[in-house]
């Protein structure tokens, strides 16, 4: 268990350990905002369809819903820089951990998620605004991370661009090779294993999204603490790998 949590989410990538990492973190990205939609009835991962938002009630003079979408908006973008940030401060220190820290920011950002839960009712105005920022730099940070390690390869958060690339690989996958034997026109292949990835992530964020629908209904933010313990159990073996570096060097 220890050698397969040490290539989860350590220094040294590996393409199969990329793809086990990817699907933990696209169902627990599905949870999160599943469950942050039932908590502030906004889903955070989906900022095109903030940015439209913000578009339309720009146009209609709604300058309150601009600026809250504009500040979701940016706090995804902060989080993603701060993954960066958090990994490329790893990668200088040479520690085993460079991946492995955001995903422990995370955890612990999901642990002040449902510690500002239990205050939504009582002030509203204050509590409801700082989670949705809160969850959208969870979203920008969590995407960052696999997108990081992957080299663009993979998505956790970005639904979207995971069933435009079906659509791609669905595409070649159905073209009819016509002329196979005209070295002039080259096959038309579709990529299998990346099509079977891609799908495997869309049907992880929808049962993510089911789980996290359901633990919120049923365990209310206390939810939160089941996913930030995957995050640290993902995470706590490079981490710990630092740890036992360090005080051997002392």
């Amino acid at each position: 268990m220890i050698p397969y949590l040490r290539k989860l989410a350590g220094k040294e990538r590996f393409e199969k350990s990329d793809r086990h990492l990817a699907r933990y973190l696209t169902f627990v990205a599905g949870a999160v905002n599943a469950g942050g939609f039932l908590a502030v009835h906004q889903y955070t991962s989906h900022m095109s369809g903030i940015v439209s938002s913000m578009a339309d009630n720009l146009t209609l003079g709604d300058i309150d819903v601009v600026l809250a979408g504009l500040a979701a908006f940016l706090s995804f973008v902060a989080g993603a820089a701060c993954s960066a940030v958090l990994v490329n401060w790893g990668r200088r220190l040479r520690l085993q951990s460079e991946y492995a820290l955001p995903l422990v920011f995370e955890a612990v950002l999901l642990i002040c998620f449902g510690l500002l839960g239990s205050n939504l009712g009582q002030h509203e105005w204050l509590f409801v605004p700082a989670t949705v920022m809160l969850l959208c730099f969870i979203m920008g940070l969590q995407n960052a991370i696999i997108t990081k390690l992957s080299g663009a390869r993979i998505r956790t958060t970005h639904v979207t661009g995971l069933v435009t690339d079906m659509g791609i690989e669905l595409g070649k996958l159905f073209y009819w090779n016509g002329g196979r034997n005209n070295p002039a026109r080259p096959l038309v292949i579709a990529d299998r294993r990346k099509l079977k990835m891609l799908a495997s992530l869309v049907a992880l964020f929808f049962i993510g999204g089911s789980a996290g629908a359901i633990g919120f209904k049923h365990l209310g933010f206390a939810a939160s603490l089941v996913l930030a313990g995957v995050l640290l159990m993902l995470a706590i073996v490079p981490v710990l790998d630092d740890v036992k570096a360090k005080f051997s060097r002392v």
